[in-house]
């Protein structure tokens, strides 16, 4: 485990072209990184008052098991679908500053469950403007190729109209920020904290 670990670190900035580039990697900038983590995963761990959490969990909290916790590491779908895991990849992803990903991964999932012609249409240029177009605030790494289908489907959109992009940002996930946070010092505090805390939090 502990090779791996060293594998996966030594590699690490080869790995950081889905989120950040590389003049972002000063070490002043990893190390306000790792002191982010402590303090993010202190306060998702240790606060049961937050909006945010009660939302996530649907007034039914709980802090994740030592199974739940394993599962995350067999796959980013078991990740992805179980809500406590999904939130806590996000705080992992923000802290390497690519957050977007998994927001426009998730847009894309909210995109997928409409039905009205009107609803896809509004949805599709809010999800192009916010993620897709040049100089988007929250712009993913998309080629050409991929942008200007989305932006031949805009005028009619389907379910699928952003398919084949999440799929790519899905793949970007999966073999670059995916690996790292399991093997991150975030993903050890949570099993750390599952093993000692694995009780339902009163709401």
């Amino acid at each position: 485990m502990r090779e791996n670990f060293d594998i996966v670190s030594s590699s690490q900035n080869m790995a950081f072209t889905d989120c950040m580039k590389p003049t972002d990697l000063s070490a002043e900038k990893k190390e306000i990184k790792r002191k982010n983590w402590r303090n993010r995963i202190g306060f998702f761990l240790k606060t049961n008052s937050s909006q945010t959490i009660r939302h996530l969990m649907k007034n039914r909290s709980y802090r994740p098991t030592p199974d739940d916790v394993q599962q995350w590491a067999q796959s980013l779908d078991q990740l992805l679908s179980h809500k406590y895991g999904k939130a806590a990849f996000c705080i992992f992803l923000k802290s390497e500053f690519c957050e977007e990903n998994i927001e426009f991964w998730t847009a894309c999932e909210d995109f997928r469950i409409l039905t009205s012609q009107k609803e896809l249409v509004s949805k599709a240029n809010s999800i192009y403007e916010e993620f897709i177009k040049s100089e988007a605030p929250k712009e993913i790494n998309l080629d050409f190729h991929t942008k200007n289908c989305i932006v031949q489907s805009l005028h009619e959109p389907t379910v699928t109209s952003f398919l084949a992009a999440q799929r790519k940002v899905y793949s970007l996930m999966e073999n670059n920020s995916y690996p790292r946070f399991i093997y991150s010092d975030l993903y050890k505090e949570l099993s750390t904290a599952a093993k000692g805390e694995g009780k339902h939090i009163k709401s």
